[in-house]
């Protein structure tokens, strides 16, 4: 099982993120369909199809059964859609705005801005980007870390702040 998604992983992994945003629900799902592969694994003949095509098969068909469930479920209101609250700040106590974040994103280099529109409004993932762009994945990783650092540093400039993954979990 273990090269099974050392092998496959990759695949699995960009079938589901491209259908399914929310990433806890993703990693279920990816767990879901290797449990499904593995109690499955002797219906794989290869005289119908390759590995991967069998796999990708398994991991499509899970990930429209579990939007279809998904979509069958009622749809709850959030209290950030209830009209007795107010909108909630997108930037709690950090004095920034959209506007701002998107003018330091304007301020980045345009190789490092390809990797934010790649990323935060494509929603690609690290693996995706790499091979989109023919960057190394360290690369990607490194472009969007640094992004987001001078990011940081050219909002310091005006009095604002932003805090960053990593600091918000201390």
């Amino acid at each position: 099982m273990e090269e099974c998604i050392e092998s496959y992983g990759g695949l699995v992994w960009s079938l589901i993120t491209h259908r399914v945003r929310d990433l806890g629900a993703a990693e279920d799902l990816a767990q879901e369909i290797f449990t499904e592969i593995w109690k499955n694994s002797a219906r794989y003949d290869p005289a119908i199809a390759s590995e991967s095509t069998f796999i990708a098969m398994i991991a499509r068909r899970r990930t429209i059964d579990w939007l279809r469930k998904q979509q069958r479920l009622p749809e709850m209101e959030t209290f950030a859609n209830s009209p007795d609250l107010p909108a909630p700040d997108p930037f709690p106590d950090q004095g920034t705005d959209k506007e701002s974040l998107w003018q330091a994103v304007g301020d980045l280099s345009p190789s490092t801005q390809r990797l934010f529109t790649l990323h935060f409004e494509q929603g690609m993932t690290h693996d995706e980007i790499s091979n989109e762009t023919g960057l190394p994945l360290g690369s990607v990783k490194t472009g969007l870390r640094r992004g987001l650092i001078e990011i940081r540093r050219l909002l310091s400039r005006t009095g604002l702040t932003i805090q960053m993954k990593s600091e918000v979990a201390r």
